[in-house]
């Protein structure tokens, strides 16, 4: 299943999406990589696709919060 990625004005971050269903948030960083962050409520990645500092948001609310892993 492909995930819609939206762009991000980001100096850290490309690109962000959702899997509803699974409620799986996918973030591209700039310098290539991917990581998933797991059980992220959809009003959680609103927050973090419409923050004004998507980077700061990714720190502040997901790090420590859901569990993730590099997935490229």
């Amino acid at each position: 299943m492909s995930i819609e990625m939206f762009s991000v004005n980001s100096s850290n971050v490309a690109a962000v999406g959702y899997d509803e269903q699974d409620q799986i948030v996918h973030v591209k960083f700039l310098n290539g990589s991917t990581y998933i962050y797991k059980g992220v409520p959809n009003q959680e990645f609103e927050g973090l696709r419409n923050a004004p500092s998507v980077g700061s948001y990714l720190h502040r609310n997901y790090k420590n919060v859901y569990p993730y892993e590099r997935i490229a």
